[in-house]
């Protein structure tokens, strides 16, 4: 049984912090690309940053500077710091994998997925 599960969403203040994680299960990340999404009520779900064997890839020009994606083999799992939070952050977090290198800008480039974490941001 493949699975991603997030963890560590919920209600922050705007300007603070919060780290999500994502463990996987049934399979390794090792050798996987991952990434995370979000998608606010009402919109489309969004790439924001996916991270290679080497390389964290930018997909949101808003979380730039602010949300940092991390992997840990060891442990098998997915992080994702956020700082500086803004209201516009909030939407459900999603973690991804794919082992095609495909398109990874895109939902449909990702191979398996999580449930997602709500994260919201307000005062």
């Amino acid at each position: 049984q493949l699975q991603l599960v997030e963890s560590g969403g919920g209600l922050a203040q705007p300007g603070g912090s919060l780290r999500l994680s994502c463990a996987a299960s049934g399979f390794s990340l090792d050798n996987h690309i991952i990434g995370w999404f979000r998608q606010a009520p009402g919109k489309e779900r969004e790439s924001i940053l996916c991270i290679t064997s080497g390389d964290s890839i930018n997909y949101s020009g808003s979380v730039k500077g602010r949300f940092t994606i991390s992997r840990d083999n060891a442990k098998n799992t997915l992080g994702l710091q956020m700082s500086s939070l803004k209201p516009e952050d909030t939407a459900v977090y999603y973690c991804a994998a794919t082992s095609s290198g495909g398109l990874l800008g895109s939902r449909a480039g990702y191979e398996f997925w999580g449930q997602g974490t709500q994260v919201t941001v307000s005062s």
